[in-house]
């Protein structure tokens, strides 16, 4: 097992960010914030107001088409970054067109690891469903540990191949080669990983809170309302993107440690 320094990590991350800064702020902002911003003005108030206790509300096809397309655009640009941090002296067009190229490992990579939580979560639901059959009190409380279950294992799964973005990018392998290497890599990091994760998605959740509710009133003042969600929404979206920048450089550096022969 490799050594892993977060803190090392951070120190080559905000020199790296404070020097490349030109190439790295304008390919997020492009390939990240706007597109999640889009997303955001696109959501259905019903979907929006909507929680896990509710029935799912009936949203048009088209919304989820656009957020499936969001999602691929936000990975590419995820990619772009990790080129432009994993590459020193690399163009953006250049960092762009290996993103490309590299896009469909990535999607791949989803793909197999959407269907292996699928199968797990039909599994479960057969095995539920057949002691229901039984016992209805055991069914329902054998539900509820299949929920939790799952959301275990999707954090499980997500920290293992929180480097699986720089794996593809700075490799040639394919959709299986580059799960079982970005899962190797994490071996024996899963909890200075998950620690890192939720400091991070922390900050940003509250920077990115703060950041809207205060150019929210601005924006409120100037255009009512409809100007403070989006005034707000904007904010929201640079400051998280900004955040965004210094996790994917840190975790290119961590790649580079963990990668290290």
């Amino acid at each position: 097992m490799t050594a892993m320094s977060i803190g090392k990590a951070w120190e080559e991350a905000v020199a790296f960010v404070s020097r490349e800064s030109s190439l790295l702020f304008p390919v997020a902002l492009l390939f990240v914030a706007l597109p999640g911003l889009i997303l955001q003005e696109m959501t259905p108030p019903q979907l929006a107001r909507w929680n896990m206790t509710q029935a799912m509300p009936d949203v048009p096809t088209g919304f989820w088409l656009a957020m499936l397309l969001g999602v691929i655009v936000i990975w590419f640009g995820s990619l772009t970054l990790f080129a432009l941090a994993l590459r020193p002296g690399i163009s953006v067009a250049e960092a762009l067109r290996l993103s490309v190229a590299r896009l469909p490992v990535l999607l791949g990579t989803a793909l197999v690891v959407a269907g292996l939580l699928a199968a797990l979560l039909v599994v479960g639901t057969i095995i539920v469903v057949a002691l229901s059959l039984v016992a209805k009190p055991l069914g329902a409380s054998l539900a509820m540990l299949l929920g939790v279950a799952l959301v275990v294992a999707t954090i499980f799964v997500s920290v293992r191949l929180l480097l699986l973005n720089p794996v593809v990018i700075d490799g040639s392998e394919g959709v299986l080669d580059s799960l079982r290497h970005g899962w190797a890599l994490t071996r024996g990091h899963f909890w200075r990983l998950l620690g890192f994760l939720l400091i991070l998605t922390l900050l940003s959740a509250i920077v990115g809170a703060a950041s809207q509710a205060i150019f929210g009133v601005i924006g409120g003042l100037v255009g009512g309302p409809s100007g403070a969600r989006l005034t707000g929404g904007i904010a929201a979206a640079v400051v998280s993107t900004v955040v965004q920048v210094y996790m994917l450089v840190m975790l290119a550096r961590l790649y580079r440690q963990a990668d290290a022969r």
